[in-house]
């Protein structure tokens, strides 16, 4: 996509959008005194909550594969290399498509299927229509779609095995295929019975209850680190 598309105004939107990443992130995130509630509302409040929401899964596993490295290999690896990564994939996929829209309103599938239809689901395939062997790199997203969700149910499905195991890491598999077909069957029964409105209603109502004990946690990381030898 990077090669085919605009390559320039990518590179271009990549930098400036690091720039503005670094320069927003801060005031973005308050979301007291501002007059976009509907901004506030739909990405600050829900994204904090999502992942408040996905903080006992992605910690734990993170924590498993990260034991014997120090804090800044942590820092580095956890929070500045995914946030590089997820500017440049805005850069490259959002890109494209803004530049299919713009350049060629009357054909552009991004603007039939997204914009006329409001069909965001479709917006990574309609956009790869506008590029050279769009139904090969349409399969490999779709692959890669489900090689996500399948990573992402198993580290779930670890960790919530562990958790009801008492700690043990070597639970019974059986049980491990159960926590995974449980959150796949939540996921399906949500998706069509409410579809993403549920899913969000849901992520923001089970983060709550986490807010506090991050709070605790990140008093307690605090306190440990300052105990630590220098």
């Amino acid at each position: 996509v990077l090669i085919a598309g605009p390559t320039l105004l990518i590179l271009t939107d990549f930098g400036e959008g690091l720039v503005a990443y670094a320069k927003d992130i801060v005031p973005l995130s308050n979301p007291f005194g501002r007059d976009d509630d509907a901004y506030r509302q739909g990405w600050t409040a829900f994204y904090w909550a999502w992942w408040i929401s996905w903080s006992p899964f992605v910690g734990m596993f993170i924590a498993r594969v990260s034991r014997g490295r120090t804090v800044r290999e942590f820092v580095i690896c956890v929070l500045l290399i995914p946030s590089v990564v997820c500017v440049l994939w805005m850069a490259v996929f959002g890109g494209v498509a803004i530049d299919q829209v713009l350049s060629d309103p009357a054909t552009s599938a991004v603007k039939a299927q997204v914009i006329d239809s409001y069909n965001p689901p479709l917006s990574l395939f309609a956009m790869l229509e506008g590029l050279p062997l769009s139904s090969i790199t349409s399969v490999i997203a779709i692959v890669l779609v489900i090689v996500f969700f399948v990573t992402s149910s198993d580290s779930g499905s670890l960790v919530i095995d562990t958790i009801t195991a008492g700690g043990k890491v070597d639970a019974p598999v059986p049980q491990r295929v159960f926590w995974a077909t449980f959150e796949g069957a939540v996921a399906i029964v949500l998706l069509v019975g409410g579809g993403l409105g549920a899913l969000q209603a849901m992520v923001i109502s089970t983060g709550l209850p986490f807010t506090l004990v991050l709070l605790l946690m990140c008093w307690a990381i605090i306190k440990g680190l300052r105990a630590e030898p220098t």
